[in-house]
C-alpha cells in the first residue's frame, strides 16, 4: 500500500484527514489554497469545494454544482436514517477536470491514483472529468459524492454491487426548470429532485442505464440476482456492471416484498457480511427474490411501476374446463389461476373495454379532453415493445426460453380470440400491453374465457 493510500485508509478510520506526517493527505483548506495557487476556480457549498479548470460558460451548470451537491447530500442523510444537523460540518472536496496536466503539475491528482475513465472516489475527495453534458456530469459528480459520503460517514464496506449500486440509485436525479416551480430565482434545492428510478429519458440524459439492461436482456447476457451479488468488483469502464448494480438496489429498495428487508439491512453495518445479514432477513426467499428480480429486468422501463406489476406466482389449478378471468388494466401479469399443460392447446376469447389515459383539453389549440380507450385488440395509432397499446397479451413464465437467456414471461397469444399451445405445466398469465410508467393512469378490465381444446 503506498504512503498515499495508507493515508487515506487512516482518515477513514479516524474520520478526518490525517495531520502531521501525512502530507500526501492535506486538509481540505490546504487542497483549496494550492487550487487558487494554480489559478483554478473555486466553487464552493455547505458540504463541497469543488474546484475546476473548465472556463466560466453561461449556463453550463458549473456554477450551481456545490448547490446540487448540497441539495443531494441531505437526500443522501434522509436515506439512511442520519440527522443533517450532526454532521453540518462534512464536506468534500472534488475536482472537475478538462486537463490532467494541470492537476498533476498542482499536486492535486496523485500519481497513484487510478487510471480512472470518468470518476474515482478515495475518502472525501473527488476526481470527476468533465463532461459535455450537463446533467451526466450532475450524475458523475453525486456519484463520487455518494461514495465520499457513505465511505466517511457510515464505513462502508460492502460487497461491490451495493458499493456501486446505492451510488447509481442516490446520484439519479433531475432538476426541475426553474419556471415549474414558480419563480425564475428558484433554488437548486426547490429544483432537486432524486428520481432513482428515472421516470422518463430526458429526466437522465446520457446515463442510459435502462437501455443496457434491456440491451442485455435481447442478447441473453442479463445477469441474475444471484450474479450480481456475488460479482467481483468490476473495471470503472464497465458500464454492464454498473446498470446491472442500479437494477439489483433499485429492486430491492422498491419492490414491495424486499424493500423492509432492505432497508434494515441498510441501516445496519454496511460491511462485508452485507449480503449474509440481507438473506437472513425474515421470510426471505432466495428462489423467490430471484424470480422477481428476472421478472423487473424482463419489463424494466422508465417509471416501473412495482406496486402494480406485482406478480402473484401462485400454482393455480388445472384447466380442465372453460374459465373466465377479469384482467384489469393499469396491473402487471395477471395470474388467471389456470395451470395449463406443456403442448396442450387452448383457447381464448376476450372482451371489454377499459380507459388507458385521459388527455387534457387545450385551449390554445381547441382541443377537447380525450378518452383514450382500448379493446382487446389494443389501438394502432401506438405501438408498445412490437405491438399495438393496450392489446390483450397471454404469456407463461419460462425458466429455460427455448432461445436463451434469463427465465422470463413468453407470449403464447394476444389480441381479441385464438387458439394457442402452452409452452410449459404452468400457470396462464395475462395483461394489457402497457408501459409499466404508465399504469397508474389506466382504469377498467378485460374479461378473458379460457378453455381446453381436444
Amino acid at each position: 500500500m503506498s504512503t498515499w493510500r495508507l493515508a487515506v485508509a487512516i482518515s477513514l478510520v479516524l474520520g478526518a484527514a490525517p495531520s502531521g506526517g501525512f502530507a500526501e493527505v492535506p486538509t481540505l483548506e490546504a487542497l483549496t489554497a494550492t487550487a487558487r495557487r494554480a489559478g483554478l476556480r473555486v466553487l464552493s457549498g455547505d458540504h463541497l469545494v469543488l474546484v475546476t479548470d473548465r472556463p466560466a460558460r453561461a449556463d453550463d451548470g458549473v456554477e450551481e454544482l456545490p448547490a446540487v451537491f448540497d441539495a443531494a447530500w441531505t437526500e443522501w442523510c434522509r436515506h439512511y436514517g442520519l440527522d443533517a444537523a450532526d454532521h453540518r460540518d462534512w464536506r468534500a472536496f472534488g475536482c472537475l477536470i478538462v486537463e490532467r496536466e494541470r492537476f498533476r503539475a498542482a499536486g492535486l491528482l496523485p500519481d497513484d491514483l487510478p487510471d480512472f475513465a470518468n470518476g474515482f472516489c478515495a475518502g472525501r475527495r473527488i476526481w470527476l472529468h468533465d463532461q459535455s453534458n450537463a446533467a451526466y456530469r450532475r450524475h458523475l459528480l453525486l456519484h463520487e459524492g455518494v461514495h465520499a459520503f457513505t465511505i466517511t460517514l457510515l464505513s462502508l464496506d460492502t460487497p461491490p454491487w451495493y458499493t456501486e449500486g446505492v451510488a447509481e440509485y442516490l446520484a439519479t436525479h433531475r432538476l426541475q426548470p426553474a419556471a415549474t416551480t414558480g419563480s425564475s430565482a428558484s433554488s437548486i434545492a426547490d429544483r432537486f429532485m432524486p428520481t432513482p428510478l428515472p421516470a422518463r429519458p430526458a429526466d437522465v440524459e446520457q446515463l442510459g442505464r435502462i437501455e443496457r439492461l434491456r440491451q442485455l436482456r435481447r442478447t441473453a447476457a442479463c445477469p441474475g440476482l444471484d450474479e450480481i451479488l456475488t460479482a467481483p468488483a468490476a473495471d470503472h469502464r464497465d458500464l454492464s456492471a454498473y446498470a446491472a448494480n442500479w437494477a439489483a438496489v433499485t429492486f430491492l429498495a422498491r419492490h414491495p416484498a424486499y424493500a423492509e428487508a432492505f432497508r434494515a439491512a441498510e441501516r445496519g453495518p454496511l460491511d462485508r457480511r452485507f449480503n449474509a445479514r440481507l438473506a437472513a432477513a425474515p421470510g426471505w426467499n432466495a428462489a423467490e427474490v430471484a424470480r422477481d428480480f428476472d421478472a423487473f429486468t424482463d419489463e424494466i422501463d422508465y417509471g416501473f411501476d412495482f406496486a402494480r406489476a406485482r406478480i402473484d406466482w401462485s400454482p393455480g389449478l388445472p384447466l380442465d374446463a372453460s374459465h373466465t378471468v377479469d384482467v384489469p388494466a393499469g396491473a402487471g401479469w395477471t395470474n388467471t389461476g389456470c395451470r395449463l399443460r406443456a403442448g396442450a392447446r387452448y383457447a381464448f376469447t376476450a372482451s371489454g373495454r377499459c380507459l388507458l389515459e385521459v388527455l387534457p383539453s387545450d385551449a390554445t389549440t381547441g382541443r377537447e379532453e380525450i378518452r383514450v380507450e382500448t379493446e382487446p385488440a389494443g389501438l394502432s395509432l401506438r405501438w408498445y415493445r412490437g405491438r399495438p397499446l393496450g392489446r390483450l397479451l397471454v404469456a407463461q413464465w419460462v425458466e429455460k426460453p427455448a432461445d436463451g437467456g434469463r427465465p422470463r414471461f413468453v407470449l403464447i397469444a394476444e389480441g381479441r380470440a385464438g387458439e394457442f399451445q402452452a409452452a410449459v405445466d404452468g400457470v396462464a398469465y395475462c395483461r394489457l400491453n402497457e408501459p409499466p410508467g404508465e399504469l397508474a393512469d389506466s382504469q377498467g378490465r378485460l374479461t378473458v374465457a379460457l378453455a381446453p381444446q381436444p
